[in-house]
């Protein structure tokens, strides 16, 4: 009995440390898409005026990068988040089901 219960206690261990690497990644790539999506906000309006002279189809280039720009930078960083998580979950089921099974 005392061996089931080993057992037992080290699947659980193996479960906690993979949800533990799991959301460990998760904030990781959370934090890194938030700081792009800081990075592309902030920059287009602070460094507004430098980039005043250009422009892009006729319009001046801070116009078009916060009406349009921003909003594809917005859409791609939707879609690396997506993807990475994809790649996460994969990773933590993968981890899961290598797991032995608890003896009963």
């Amino acid at each position: 009995m005392p061996a089931a219960l080993d057992s037992v206690a080290a699947q659980r261990r193996r479960l906690v440390a993979a949800r533990r690497a799991h959301w460990r990644r998760t904030r990781r790539i959370t934090a890194i898409l938030l700081l792009a999506w800081l990075a592309t906000g902030f920059c287009t309006v602070f460094f507004a005026r430098e980039l005043a002279a250009w422009s892009l189809a006729g319009w001046p280039l801070p116009f078009y990068l916060a009406a349009q720009g921003a909003s594809l930078v917005y859409l791609a960083i939707l879609g690396a988040y997506v993807l990475a998580m994809r790649r996460a979950d994969r990773r933590f089921l993968a981890r899961l089901k290598d797991a032995p099974e608890a003896a009963s």
